[in-house]
């Protein structure tokens, strides 16, 4: 099963993801954890890139090259195999972040980006999304104390805002896939709602796959 966490800025999927796999893991689960950019040592030069602060007069168009190129690498080199061997896959962000922060965050062309995105992962789409939600201000409030600030938190506000927008307007539109979180809870609470969520999305796949045998 292909997991992935999405959210704005702040809203702590970085370090609640290894958390919820050794709660899986504990429970027998075959866990494999990924985040993006990065993942690989190729996506992981890529991310160098597009979070350096020294890098600010990077485009919109160029940002959105990058990320695909560190993703394309990630599908084939990680997700992919890890998958055929029957494991879980739990990945910080993925494709759904490049519609919210390129698509609704900078105004680029959602179909477009669309097709680049079928391209980029070879179609192949996670089975359960769960958005961690909070206040824009909380999040960027959250990144600035633990000191994480990068050339993508550094953009103004109204991004972020309308990042945030995007998220819910995605999750609207596909129900059964996505199960929203309220982040601005204490990250124990977070915690509990993910392992809940995504336990009972694996025990009903195992029910679909067990009917289908």
């Amino acid at each position: 099963m292909f997991i992935t966490l999405e959210g704005p800025e702040g809203s702590g999927k970085t370090s609640q993801v290894p958390q919820l796999a050794k709660y899986l893991r504990d429970l027998g689960w075959d866990v494999l954890t990924t985040r993006e950019p990065g993942g690989t040592d190729i996506g992981d030069q890529i991310r160098q890139v597009l979070v350096s602060m020294e890098n600010k007069a990077l485009h919109p168009r160029t940002e959105i090259l990058l990320f695909l190129a560190a993703r394309a690498q990630l599908v084939e080199q990680v997700i992919k195999p890890a998958l055929a061997e029957g494991k879980v896959v739990l990945c910080d962000r993925y494709a759904d972040s490049t519609l919210a922060y390129q698509g609704y965050g900078h105004g680029l062309d959602l179909p477009a980006l669309r097709s680049m995105l079928q391209f980029a992962t070879d179609g192949l789409k996670p089975d359960l999304t769960i958005l961690l939600d909070l206040p824009v201000e909380v999040g960027l409030s959250r990144k600035k104390k633990e000191d994480e600030w990068n050339r993508l938190d550094a953009y103004e506000v109204k991004f972020h805002e309308r990042v945030r927008e995007g998220y819910h307007i995605l999750a609207g539109e596909e129900p059964a896939r996505w199960k929203t979180i309220d982040a601005s809870q204490p990250r124990e609470v977070v915690q509990e709602n993910l392992r809940a969520v995504v336990l009972l999305s694996l025990q009903n796949q195992s029910l679909i796959a067990d009917s289908s045998n």
